[in-house]
């Protein structure tokens, strides 16, 4: 499978890719404690004991992967994933929404609670859940609570351990790649290893009135806890604004900022769950859009190298470019599709965010001109063989002419 991380900032072009049927996503887990480091300070004109009840910042930290695991899925309902039941998401609607608003529902899949060392060396319980889309597709997300003395503890979060770690989300796809093989269709030969889309889900502080205020006052220590820095003074004036250039929320309390490699969250639990669901899709749709792209790469690189190594029409080669090209155009659209909040317009503001920050336009674009230049090739290898054909049929029209003009001399020459 294709690796689907974004440990560096993306430069894009056309040999990358990014990156859901079977999509795997690790959901909440029950707030665990965390002995935090002593402050250092921030800056922001009031101690950071006073940022919670009790002067400790709480919350969630969930790590996002996403794999594609298949070429496409059968479409039929799942029952059990790894023993476990498979029921539809469902979203809460804490905000006025239009009653025919779509909103896409994939399968999930909620795994048992697993007591486990989190960062810090502390102990806590972890869950985790399975989210399922139709297109080859698998997210997984993994959720620990924190309970910590100030913002920049959180720093060490960035890097997953114990079963959220790379090495054991992979265990995990290949046993449900597993469970799934009667489901699947043209599953991945091997998978890479991925790297984690991490949210940090802050509890509203007590009395924090607006939340965009809040973060203009702490913006330094948001910059750098995104960025995964421990010192928020080394970060330029550039960089902080670029960081939380993406930055947005519904209600006076509520702040949304969104990175290329992690996200902020300040709001309450339940109410998050959409935000989440939202970045799980986009980060699921790059990754998606990254195996399109290396797919299309090999199929037009073995392409080029029949055409240069046979002079003669290949019918197999043809047939061959016709399924993919009618494939991936399908499950392009279909991906396209579930990225679609009609209706809901602040999640779709927030999709719309983590689209600019994983350049999901930009890869949507290399995607279909590359179906394009293939289907240019599957055309001109068609037309290709309609010349061929009128060729056969020329030669047998002339064929016959000389049999004809020969059975009309035969006489004569006897003679």
């Amino acid at each position: 499978m294709p690796f689907c991380g974004r440990r560096a900032r993306v430069s894009f072009g056309s040999t990358a890719r990014l990156g859901y049927i079977g999509s795997v996503s690790v959901l909440e887990s029950e707030v665990v404690g965390m002995d935090g480091a002593k402050s250092l300070g921030s800056g922001s004109g009031r101690s950071n004991r006073e940022e919670n009840r009790g002067g400790l910042i709480t919350g969630h930290v969930t790590w996002l992967y996403a794999f594609d695991i298949a070429h496409d899925m059968r479409r039929e309902p799942l029952v059990k994933v790894l023993g476990q039941a498979v029921e539809a998401w469902a979203r809460m609607e804490d905000h006025r929404v239009p009653r025919q608003s779509f909103f896409h529902r994939p399968q999930l899949v909620r795994l048992p609670a697993l007591y486990e060392t989190l960062p810090g060396g502390r102990y806590g319980n972890v869950q985790r859940a399975l989210k399922i889309l139709p297109v080859g597709g698998l997210s997984i997300s993994i959720t620990a609570a924190f309970s910590v003395e100030k913002l920049l503890d959180l720093v060490l979060w960035h890097e997953p351990v114990g079963h959220a770690s790379r090495s054991a989300v992979r265990e995990l796809v290949k046993q449900v790649i597993s469970d799934l093989a009667d489901y699947l269709i043209q599953p991945v030969e091997s998978l890479d290893e991925a790297d984690a889309y991490t949210v940090f889900r802050l509890d509203p502080p007590h009395g924090m009135g607006d939340g965009l205020a809040w973060l203009d006052i702490r913006r330094k220590e948001v910059a750098a806890l995104l960025t995964q820095e421990s010192d928020p003074e080394r970060l330029c004036e550039e960089e902080v604004s670029e960081t939380l250039a993406r930055r947005l929320g519904y209600y006076r309390s509520d702040v949304v900022v969104v990175d290329w490699d992690a996200a902020l969250v300040v709001e309450q639990h339940g109410a998050a769950e959409e935000i989440l669901h939202v970045l799980e899709l986009a980060n699921l749709q790059l990754c998606e859009l990254e195996a399109y792209d290396r797919i299309l790469d090999t199929a037009m690189d073995r392409s080029y190298g029949d055409l240069g190594r046979k002079r003669f029409y290949n019918r197999a080669l043809l047939g061959r470019l016709g399924e993919l090209r009618i494939d991936l155009s399908r499950l392009s659209d279909e991906l396209t599709h579930a990225g679609k909040f009609l209706g809901d317009w602040h999640l779709a503001r927030v999709y719309d965010a983590a689209a600019a920050r994983f350049h999901l336009a930009d890869w949507q674009r290399v995607v279909d001109d590359k179906l394009k230049t293939l289907d240019d090739l599957y055309q001109v290898l068609k037309h290709d063989q309609f010349n061929r054909w009128l060729l056969g049929m020329e030669m047998v029209v002339v064929l016959i002419l000389i049999f004809d003009l020969a059975m009309l001399l035969y006489p004569f020459l006897r003679h």
